[in-house]
């Protein structure tokens, strides 16, 4: 498993650092926010370091196992039904501070349009 020494979420997988897990596999590791957006705010990674969701583009595979995992999160927080947004920041411009592959799923209330129009 790829990791890289100084990233936050890689030091998680490896137990260095505490999390509250909600979903674990073998390769994915889903844990709250410690910064939650909404009533319910879990990040969804790939055990194995990748920087961006573009570095998984050939890996079908690994990002179908992610969504899915997205999935799961939702029905086991109880939020499958009413509904959840699940979102991922690719890149500086779009506000990705942790440059490990990661799917924020959220939900547990209404969360309001995705974002606003430029006027």
């Amino acid at each position: 498993m790829a990791t890289s020494n100084d990233c936050l979420f890689c030091k998680i997988v490896a137990g260095e650092i505490p999390n509250d897990t909600v979903y674990e596999t073998d390769t994915v590791l889903a844990f709250r926010d410690i910064t939650p957006r909404a009533n319910t705010h879990v990040l969804v990674i790939p055990k194995s370091h990748q920087d961006t969701l573009a570095q998984m583009a050939g890996e079908g595979a690994d990002l179908a196992e992610l969504f899915a995992a997205c999935g799961e999160v939702a029905r086991l927080e109880g939020i499958e039904e009413s509904g959840y947004r699940v979102v991922s920041n690719v890149g500086p411009d779009a506000g990705q501070e942790v440059f490990h592959v990661h799917i924020h799923v959220l939900g547990g209330q209404n969360l309001g349009p995705v974002a606003a129009g430029r006027g």
